[in-house]
């Protein structure tokens, strides 16, 4: 049996996985959060050059703490850090949290590491004054993080640009013939073009399913000079793009074995945008286990089958969250 995508096709389809969202219109930002129904095994892998994180220090392996209650991803590039504090002020609501030991009057700590991408320059109100807007949208979106949300222009993706394009929020899901489910969310604000250049196809295009991005496809006599860059951004500057994700599973994986998947979703940027990796972005991919789901025998291979997943499934998303921000523009 061939591989499909999930019944919503979202990260969502991953059980147990919620995604909350919050947008200003007025400053042109918005903040998404990945909510695991209990704590899960994480990973993180940083590619850009220009990186904005959260508590990723905590996901090196030999560390304390191997699992985390939620991730968050934020415009407002360092500003946007602080939708981090909204999301644990929720959390430390809810009673969840790490603590070594559980003590009367002690609140247990969440642990919520997270990215950010730069969309200051992009026209909204940045006059904020003292205080900026992303603790209360933190807390906003984790308050409404449920199974379906908006793609496109919606959340973290709100105020982005991928290249010369409308950037946004673009999420999908895959479930393999054995029942390993594996989603994504990807928040895109590239300096690089998702588009080969001269056509309306969309760099991942080998890997889409049932035509969620168009089902355009490049023409017969295709050729491109290799420094053609097509649509991307003319002008970038250093710190001001970046495409921020979040992998998904339901299989049991170990905090080294997530930290592998990690680093094989990175090549899921490189089918979908051209440039990636450049000294102006700050990529970077988390990777959350729910372990519902026993990893098969042998171990090895599962994993590479679900870092290839993973890197397919984030190109999809990456596409699709260009392409619904096209069709809004």
């Amino acid at each position: 049996m061939p591989t499909t995508a999930g019944k919503r096709n979202l990260i969502t389809d991953v059980a147990g996985v919620h995604v909350g969202q919050a947008q200003d219109a007025r400053v042109n930002t918005g903040v998404t959060v990945i909510v695991p129904e209990s704590p899960a095994i994480a990973a993180c892998m940083v590619a850009g050059g220009g990186p904005g994180t959260r508590e990723t220090d905590l996901l090196a392996g030999g560390t304390l703490v191997d699992q985390v209650d939620a991730i968050f991803l934020s415009g407002g590039s360092a500003f946007g850090l602080g939708t981090g504090d909204g999301v644990m002020a929720r959390l430390k609501e809810a009673g969840r949290g790490f603590a070594v030991t559980r003590s009367p009057g002690v609140p247990p700590t969440p642990i919520v590491p997270g990215a950010i991408l730069f969309d200051l320059a992009n026209g909204g109100d940045k006059d904020w004054g003292e205080v900026s807007p992303y603790a209360a949208l933190g807390r906003k979106a984790f308050a409404g993080a449920s199974e379906d949300f908006a793609l496109g222009r919606a959340g973290a993706g709100f105020g982005a640009s991928a290249g010369k394009f409308q950037g946004g929020t673009g999420s999908a899901s895959i479930v393999t013939h054995d029942g390993m489910t594996v989603g994504a969310i990807a928040c895109v604000n590239c300096v690089g073009s998702v588009l080969m250049p001269g056509t309306d196809t969309y760099w991942a295009w080998p890997f889409e399913q049932d035509g969620e991005f168009g089902g355009a496809r490049p023409p017969a006599d295709f050729r491109m000079d290799a420094e053609d860059w097509g649509a991307a951004k003319s002008n970038p500057a250093l710190g001001q793009n970046t495409t921020i994700a979040c992998i998904a599973t339901d299989v049991a994986l170990t905090p080294d074995q997530a930290k592998r998947v990690a680093q094989m979703a990175m090549s899921g940027f490189s089918r979908a945008i051209r440039p990636v990796f450049a000294p102006f972005d700050g990529d970077a991919v988390f990777v959350l286990s729910t372990s519902r789901v026993a990893l098969p025998d042998p171990a090895p291979l599962n994993v590479a089958r679900i870092g290839e997943l993973a890197a397919s499934t984030l190109a999809r998303a990456i596409a699709r969250g260009v392409h619904e921000a096209r069709g809004h523009a």
